[in-house]
């Protein structure tokens, strides 16, 4: 039942043809994911196994539980980047973003935006809440899109709330939506419902992104026994996404 769990599975790189990671949980005690540098170190390295070359990190931003400041996660991210270096691993910082939740604190920051981006300036990660619907999320998206916010929607496939309808993702992609799936989704991680899901939004071509969500020690786990997951394998084999292309958009933004 746990198999996933095996931490001396070697993994298969197969993570290469994705080449960027866009959402992790790697800046140590800011949210819910890695706990320390060293665990940092351990899951990254973990990345590289399976296949990741270069990689955004992305704290969560939400109201009230991570009232995280963008200047202080720019200065974590740094000193993490000087300990990666250190400790002699290879991945390319591509640079720091973050997982804005639409939430209660999220309209004070759309008077004065400053977000945290991965790609380009208007490549913006953002969250719903996994448990309800909020009301008017739609509106908000809206008004991003309005103001030149390109809105990468982050794991469509475990709002289970929401009708497994095509309706509402439907507006959405037609709004402009990009839809950015987990990996470990795909994998069973969630469970049934969320990686059926996941595997309906790719058939329907809605999915364009693939990333990690890599947390901790048991995430990097599911990982390397993801690259075995003849799912994740098929999917990678038959559908193109547009990881790679956050590069260039870095790129040109230098």
């Amino acid at each position: 039942m746990f198999e996933f769990l095996k931490r001396n599975q070697k993994p298969e790189p197969i993570f290469e043809t994705l080449g960027i990671d866009l959402h992790n949980h790697m800046i140590p005690m800011v949210d819910d994911g890695s706990e320390s540098a060293e665990m940092t170190v351990g899951c990254i390295r973990t990345m590289w196994e399976c296949g990741f070359r270069k990689m955004y990190i992305t704290p969560h931003f939400s109201f009230p539980r991570y009232p995280n400041r963008e200047d202080d996660i720019v200065q974590r991210f740094n000193e993490i980047k000087k300990t990666l270096v250190e400790n002699g691993v290879e991945m390319e910082m591509l640079g720091i973003g973050g997982e804005y939740q639409i939430d209660d604190g999220f309209a004070p920051r759309m008077e004065n935006p400053h977000f945290l981006t991965v790609g380009a300036d208007n490549y913006l990660l953002v969250e719903l809440s996994l448990h309800q619907l909020r009301m008017g999320f739609e509106q908000v998206i809206e008004n991003l899109l309005m103001k030149d916010q390109q809105v990468i929607l982050a794991h469509p496939e475990r709002y289970l709330y929401l009708s497994s309808t095509p309706t509402r993702f439907e507006t959405l992609k037609n709004q402009g939506v990009l839809f950015q799936c987990n990996i470990l989704s795909l994998a069973g991680f969630y469970g049934h419902e969320a990686q059926s899901r996941a595997v309906k939004m790719i058939e329907n071509g809605w999915v364009d992104f693939l990333a990690t969500d890599l947390h901790n020690y048991m995430y990097a786990d599911a990982l390397r026994a993801a690259t075995h997951n003849r799912t994740v394998q098929k999917i990678l084999g038959k559908y193109k996404f547009m990881n790679k292309e956050l590069e260039i958009k870095h790129r040109n933004k230098i």
